[in-house]
């Protein structure tokens, strides 16, 4: 089993749509809509994010451990090593890693659905400044073929992480919350050039 992970986003603007497409190129649905919540975790003096490491406990329908690194780019695919397990209790995993000097430095939501078209993975997000396709493969030409299927314009791929675009956002509106969820964007309205990017659904 390899641990390298291989994907790509687009932002979109019509996720029933994208689902319908989806279910007509063959995907399999594997997973239904999930609300997932998401912890980050770093030192104090943020040392895993200065050296390009991600250490995550993610709560959906299970609880899972992720651990990341290596990022970069290729072909506008992100390629990154990820280490990932599930565990029996978030409170419990939450409590090891504060134990051992992490602390939660960011806390995002998301909902996701899961299917599945060959070998690739298309997991349809819904996070609170938007949403997203998130498609991940083996390889960059499996992948853009995925993109294809699903009528997305590849030239407006996403090389970044959800974090990320918060960031931006962050930035460009002035925000002064930490967390992405959805209670601190209720009420307001993000447009695709707030997180720099463009819709891939036309």
């Amino acid at each position: 089993m390899s641990n390298q992970e291989r994907e790509i986003k687009f932002y979109i603007q019509n996720l029933k749509a994208a689902e319908q497409r989806l279910q007509a190129s063959g995907a399999l649905l594997t997973r239904p809509r999930v609300f997932e919540i998401n912890l980050r975790f770093d030192t104090s003096d943020y040392k895993l994010f200065k050296t390009g490491r991600l250490l995550r406990l993610r709560q959906d329908d299970r609880v899972h451990v992720t651990f990341k690194s290596n990022a970069h780019v290729e072909g506008g695919v992100i390629v990154r090593t990820e280490l990932e397990y599930t565990v029996d209790d978030f409170i419990t995993a939450r409590k090891l890693f504060e134990a051992l000097g992490y602390q939660v430095m960011v806390t995002y939501e998301k909902y996701r659905q899961v299917y599945q078209l060959g070998e690739v993975e298309v997991d349809l997000d819904e996070l609170p400044f938007g949403n997203f396709i998130e498609i991940e493969g083996p390889s960059n030409e499996q992948i853009e073929d995925a993109a294809h299927k699903l009528g997305l314009d590849w030239s407006k791929g996403i090389a970044t992480n959800y974090l990320g675009l918060f960031e931006i956002v962050r930035i460009q509106k002035g925000f002064t919350f930490n967390d992405l969820t959805f209670e601190n964007f209720r009420n307001l309205t993000i447009q695709p050039e707030d997180m720099g990017v463009s819709p891939a659904d036309g």
